[in-house]
This record gives structure tokens, sequence and C-alpha cells, in this order.
């Protein structure tokens, strides 16, 4: 596990074609490269995955048929490794993180969440992004059977009280104005994460 202690991580979920990656890159330009990190979950799974079945790793992480067609493969193996260990992927997912912020782009389980709070407790946000059906099948979606009715597309369907619903139906004012809210809250906790940190004088 990294050494570096975030000061705010966010937990951005959403079903396929709801734009998650599009209003996480969003994000992370707000809040600067420097100050902010994108971490995938998918991202070690897909590289160990590759690894053990002699597959293309970085046709893995892209979004073409490459992926498509692997896909429910990769959901089976990944939540025989979760059975093992819940914590599996998270742990390698912030290995490499540096900056004091954290963006987890692809929250799908209660296991992932409930991991991130209780390790970080006090210090993550969940963010669910959200778009109409309509615009999601405008966007390439169709619905796909032992996919799009799985635990990595369900999980977080019940049960869950996000800080924090972006609608991103393609409404780029509205958009914007979502984000700038959240920008606002990440400031504040990050002020107060700091005034916190801050020793009297002795």
């Amino acid at each position: 596990m990294t050494s570096i202690q975030p000061k705010i991580i966010l937990l951005f979920s959403g079903k396929r074609k709801s734009g998650k990656d599009y209003v996480t890159d969003l994000m992370q330009r707000r809040l600067t490269a420097e100050m902010c990190c994108i971490l995938r979950l998918s991202a070690p799974l897909k590289q160990q995955f590759a690894k053990d079945h002699n597959l293309n790793y970085e046709e893995l992480l892209g979004c073409g048929q490459y992926k498509e067609s692997f896909r429910a493969d990769m959901i089976r193996w990944g939540e025989m490794k979760r059975q093992q260990d819940s914590g599996f992927f998270c742990r390698l997912a912030i290995q490499q993180a540096t900056q004091p912020i954290w963006i987890i782009s692809d929250c799908r389980r209660i296991s992932d969440v409930q991991w991130f709070r209780e390790t970080f407790p006090d210090r993550t946000k969940c963010i669910r992004v959200e778009a109409s059906e309509q615009i999601r099948s405008q966007r390439g979606w169709n619905f796909t059977p032992g996919i799009d009715d799985a635990e990595s597309e369900c999980g977080l369907d019940e049960g869950m009280k996000f800080d924090w619903i972006i609608g991103n139906d393609g409404e780029g004012e509205i958009l914007n104005k979502q984000l700038d809210e959240l920008q606002a809250s990440v400031a504040s906790q990050l002020d107060l994460n700091s005034q916190q940190n801050i020793q009297p004088d002795s």
C-alpha cells in the first residue's frame, strides 16, 4: 500500500456509457494533475488478467471491441479474486498514488466502498454519475445479459447513500454547475483538513 495519506478520496461510480470517465477527467483538470490523480480499480485487474491469459493489456484499457469481447470473462475472474480478498484490487490501485487528492473513477461494488471508508475514514466521498438510458444508447450502450445485470454494473444500485449525484445527460452548462459545487466542497474539505493538521503552539 502507498505510504502517502490522501487528504480526500472521491469514489466515482456509474453505469456503462454514463460518462464517468469524461466527468472524472473534467474534475481532475479543475483540481490539477499536481494535486489530483485518477486511479482505476480495473487497471490492476486488467493487467493481471492480461498476464494470466496472454492478452494485450493496452487494448483491455481501451473502450473498443477487444475489451468488450473479454469483459464477461474479466468480470468472472475479478469476482473470484474479490471473494478471496475483497480489498485486493483497491490496494493495488493506490500503490503509485502520490497526490493528496485521489479520484477512483470506476467504483462498482459495496465492498470497494467499504474498503475505502474503513481504511480512510472521514476522507472518502461517494459520487454517482447518472445518464438516462436514451442518452447512454446514443453513446453506444446496448443491454448485454451477463454484463449489465451483473454485480459490476448493479452492485451500487441499492443500499448506497451517495454524497453527490452528478447528472450527465449532455447539458454542458448543467454539468459544469454541478462540478462547480463538487469542487467547492473538495476545497472546503481540504481547508478543514489543513486546519485540523495545524499544531497549537506549546
